[in-house]
């Protein structure tokens, strides 16, 4: 990384007190020696990669049931549009703030770059917490939300979707107030939409979906795949659900989830049916699921402790640190794919490469969700509206395209199996060399 040093030291000192966002770039500079090496104009790209196009923050005041005026501020990161118009989702959550959007941002977009879609890369949200509010303070607080964010979106500029909490609920409070502020039906504007009025079906699963994909394509490497396997997968919201979901399909035997609160240890094999109604329709937690499951507990300690094969964090970043990884290599884990964005620490990473385990960096493992967005733009601007079944093909589809990509970019670039190094690459090559193409902007 040494012509990238005083890249590097220049994007932290602009940068001050975004740890997330400093460790997004590290792991990207880590990986860019070797094209960089190759072609050194590719230097002032990262340079001018590292600046995010336009930075949006705004106040969103809004009213509870008490009456009270709440005050919560909004992002958005329109980070780079050199492929298309920055696609990315929005997170309501108290931990956003700027450095957590930037960090998404960017990895955004690599990720938005390897679905080979013609997005570019953005990411947004509030520090807002949905949990334990009602239906009619989240509609209030998503409306004044847009009624800003309506200024600085569209289907030809930037498309956002959702992410950690921000679901179909969200996403039609959202919508809603966007077609009242620009006095059009813009479906393009938003992706995650409902089905009845331009939603893509499989977009809820993708996610999750994508992320089993590419563990099974990395297995298939070694001559295996998930037939059998042992899963433990952290988190129990959209992501996590629809990787449970796929993974059983797939004949794996998943004996583990968690939440905020805690995580359970289900040895019969996780019930998804009562998980679903548990998440998706009572917005309970994982101990309601042990009440209603004779048979299952609550863990102690670390999920990443539940000895398994394959490993999917599917929860939120950095939740699976060096000791974490350790203890999976020593129970004998063969593959880790991230559902989440960046969940795994570096040093965690590094334990996966020394131990020759399997690593899907989220960049490539999770673009299955941003890539059936794309899939939605498409059907919303041919009016289209395609089945369940040619959706997923077209997922599927993607995702092998993703893994092969990565494992062929490290193996050209002289560290085969290494698909940090090789889905870094592949997708900074993409867009710098979109940059180059379209001049000085």
């Amino acid at each position: 990384m040494t012509s990238l040093e005083p890249v590097l030291s220049t994007v932290l000192q602009r940068n001050p007190g975004e740890p997330e966002f400093h460790q997004a770039v590290r792991e990207v500079f880590d990986s860019l020696g070797p094209a960089v090496a190759r072609r050194p104009e590719y230097v002032e790209i990262v340079e001018r990669l590292c600046e995010p196009e336009r930075q949006i923050i705004f106040r969103v005041p809004w009213v509870d049931d008490a009456g009270r005026v709440q005050v919560n501020r909004g992002f958005r990161v329109q980070y780079n549009s050199a492929l298309g118009p920055y696609k990315g989702g929005l997170r309501f959550h108290p931990s956003v703030n700027l450095g957590i959007v930037k960090f998404l941002g960017f990895e955004q977009i690599f990720k938005n770059a390897l679905t080979g879609m013609p997005i570019g890369g953005g990411k947004g949200g509030a520090d807002f917490d949905p949990r334990g509010r009602s239906d009619a303070e989240v509609m209030r607080f998503c409306q004044s939300f847009m009624s800003e964010l309506a200024n600085h979106i569209g289907e030809y500029t930037d498309v956002p979707a959702g992410d950690i909490g921000v679901g179909g609920r969200e996403i039609g409070y959202l919508f809603g107030q966007y077609r009242r502020v620009t006095n059009s039906y813009e479906s393009g504007a938003l992706t995650g939409k409902g089905l009845t009025w331009g939603g893509s079906r499989a977009r809820t699963e993708a996610t999750g979906y994508g992320t089993v994909i590419f563990a099974r394509e990395m297995l298939r490497t070694r001559g295996t795949d998930l037939e059998g396997k042992r899963v433990v997968v952290s988190g129990s919201g959209n992501v996590a659900i629809y990787a449970i979901e796929k993974a059983q399909e797939l004949g794996a035997h998943v004996v583990a989830f968690s939440d905020s609160s805690g995580f359970v240890v289900d040895e019969a094999g996780v019930d998804l049916e009562l998980l679903k109604d548990i998440k998706e329709r009572s917005r309970g937690r994982v101990s309601d699921y042990v009440e209603r499951r004779p048979g299952s507990e609550i863990g102690t300690g670390s999920i990443w402790s539940v000895p398994c094969e394959v490993a999917l964090p599917c929860a939120t970043q950095n939740e699976l640190n060096e000791a974490d990884a350790r203890t999976l290599v020593a129970n004998g884990v063969l593959a880790v794919a991230e559902g989440a964005n960046m969940p795994c620490t570096p040093g965690a990473v590094e334990v996966f490469r020394e131990a020759r385990v399997l690593f899907g960096p989220g960049k490539a493992a999770n673009a299955g969700g941003v890539a059936t967005s794309a899939l939605e733009m498409q059907q919303n601007a041919s009016r289209d509206s395609w089945t369940f079944e040619h959706t997923v093909e077209r997922l599927t589809a993607v995702m092998v395209g993703i893994h092969q990509v990565s494992l062929e970019t490290a193996e050209e670039f002289g560290d085969p199996g290494n698909y940090v190094l090789g889905a870094n690459i592949a997708g900074f090559t993409k867009v710098a060399d979109a940059m180059i193409a379209q001049g000085v902007i």
